[in-house]
Parts: structure tokens; sequence; C-alpha cells
């Protein structure tokens, strides 16, 4: 009997002894919540996609398309869907379908698609992201820290964009199913 006694008061202890680190771990994420908010509220940009952030211009550029067509800064004369892919990236798989589908019914056709294929290494083949994306949208394969690449500030992948026809990117975001949710509103009526 005392080894139960003994047992249900060790359990007693532990539980408390969680429950007080528990308390201290939520006590913690409230403070980083906070400075987090305190920071934005601030003018200090919070990181929030995978590329330049909404507002901004698309930087000057010129490339060539796997077609050999050129594509500049000037070819945003209308909506403009910009989908950024890497070979090595395993999420990059996950949305390249979704990217496709959502191109084929995009407003404009190919002309308002440009698919970029950011080729990190040797060993990285962009064949089938090529061969999956040319015919729904423009596609141009370069390295790190090309043309595209630059332009836009991309940071993680896949990354996707809707670009005005001044070139300003209206939404951003990881995923193509969550670019009409990150779209702003229209103020007013």
């Amino acid at each position: 009997m005392s080894y139960l006694a003994a047992a249900v008061g060790l359990l007693t202890l532990l539980t408390l002894f969680n429950l007080i680190l528990m308390l201290g771990v939520i006590r913690r994420l409230r403070e980083h919540s906070e400075r987090l908010g305190s920071l934005s509220g601030a003018g200090v940009p919070v990181p929030a996609g995978p590329m330049m952030p909404v507002g901004e211009t698309v930087g000057a550029f010129t490339t060539a398309t796997t077609d050999g067509e050129t594509v500049s800064s000037e070819l945003f004369d209308g909506e403009t869907l910009v989908g950024f892919f890497s070979p090595g990236c395993q999420p990059c798989k996950v949305q390249l379908p979704r990217f496709a589908a959502h191109a084929r019914s995009f407003p404009g056709g190919r002309d308002r698609v440009l698919a970029v294929v950011v080729v990190g290494g040797p060993d990285e083949d962009p064949e089938p992201y090529v061969k999956a994306l040319a015919g729904v949208a423009r596609v141009v394969v370069e390295p790190h820290g090309g043309p595209l690449y630059d332009a836009f500030e991309v940071t993680g992948f896949p990354s996707v964009a809707l670009v005005d026809s001044s070139g300003t990117v209206q939404a951003t975001s990881a995923r193509v199913g969550d670019l009409s949710a990150a779209r702003p509103q229209a103020v007013g009526g």
C-alpha cells in the first residue's frame, strides 16, 4: 500500500512540475507575439512571403524564355501570374501541377503567365518542370541570382505572385490557392 501512495505522490509532483513549465512556455510565447506585433506596427518590415512584399514594384529585367522569346519588365501589360520553382524543392513538386492548372484558366492565357525554373546546381534537371509548364506559360530557366530571381527578390520556393500592368506586386504566396485570399480588397463601392 505504501508503494501506491509513494507512486501517487510522485505522479502528483511530476504533474505540478509539468504545469509550471507549461505556464512558463505560454508566457514566453505571449511575450514573443507582443514583440512581433510591435515590430510590424513600428514600420519594421516583417517577412510576409517568399518574395518581395505586396505593393512593391518589380525591378528591371531582361531574359529569354525556353522558346527564345525575349521577356522584360515591360511585359506587364495586364495582370500577370508569375511562379518560381526549383527542381530540388519538394513543395515545388506539389505546387507545380496546381500552378499549371491555375495558369490554364488564367485570363489572358499563356501570354499572362510567366514561370521561372531556378536551377541551383548541375545535378538539378529543369526539363520535367519545363515540360509541365510550356503549354500554359512562358518558361524561363535561370540560376540562383538570375535576372527574374533578383527582380522579384525571391527568398524561397515555390513562390507565386500576381503583378499588375504597372509591375506592382498585388499578391504573393508559396501556394497558388492562397493568391486570391492574399489579394488586397478594394475599399469602398
